[in-house]
């Protein structure tokens, strides 16, 4: 039996069926759109339908934007002999607010995984192959610690060697404030890797 109308139902599935929102909250979201007033309603479903219109890939490191490069790629400040890859727009963001890369990016949208039937065809590879026909001087890869990521990783670090590019790889290791006794074999090997000089 359908608790509510059929409107709320209809409002409820709808952001039920968004990432990361279960049903209690698809409810609490559903009843505030509900008690908001028309005009914020309206202001709401509008800035939904004008970012599904306008918003595109960046022509040049295929990030989300609603013009034809992004604001990093279009910033002739940045430096763009060196390219960061990531595997999606939200890697590029976490990243750009740190503030300290002063390269530019490359957005895969994925990383390989034979598993889920996701091949290198089925990433932005081939784009990122075609950037590095310019004059780029080192690709830092920056996919995430998954088995996916570090395929990825391999992947690209065999496609990119063979044209004399430097190719570098994120360390990754132990966060901070982490125990040791709790941190994975992998996530320990990398650590010790990864050290440096004091």
């Amino acid at each position: 039996m359908d608790l509510y109308s059929g409107y709320i139902n209809k409002l409820i599935d709808e952001l039920a069926g968004l990432p990361g929102i279960g049903n209690k909250s698809a409810q609490r979201l559903a009843f505030h759109i509900i008690n908001m007033p028309k005009a914020r309603v309206e202001r709401l479903s509008a800035a939904i339908a004008d970012a599904k219109e306008h918003v595109r890939y960046c022509r040049e490191c295929f990030t989300l934007t609603d013009t034809d490069l992004c604001p990093v790629c279009a910033n002739a400040q940045r430096d763009h002999s060196l390219i960061m890859v990531v595997e999606n727009t939200r890697d590029l963001a976490a990243y750009e607010k740190i503030g300290k890369f002063e390269g530019v990016y490359h957005v895969l949208h994925g990383a390989i995984s034979p598993m889920l039937g996701i091949g290198p065809n089925d990433i932005k590879l081939k784009e990122l192959m075609h950037r590095l026909k310019g004059d780029v001087r080192e690709v830092i890869i920056a996919t995430n610690s998954s088995l996916e990521g570090e395929t990825t990783a391999m992947y690209i670090s065999k496609l990119i060697k063979p044209t004399g590019i430097r190719v570098t790889r994120i360390a990754s290791g132990v966060p901070v404030g982490g125990d040791l006794e709790y941190i994975d074999e992998v996530t320990l090997l990398r650590a010790l890797e990864g050290r440096v000089e004091m």
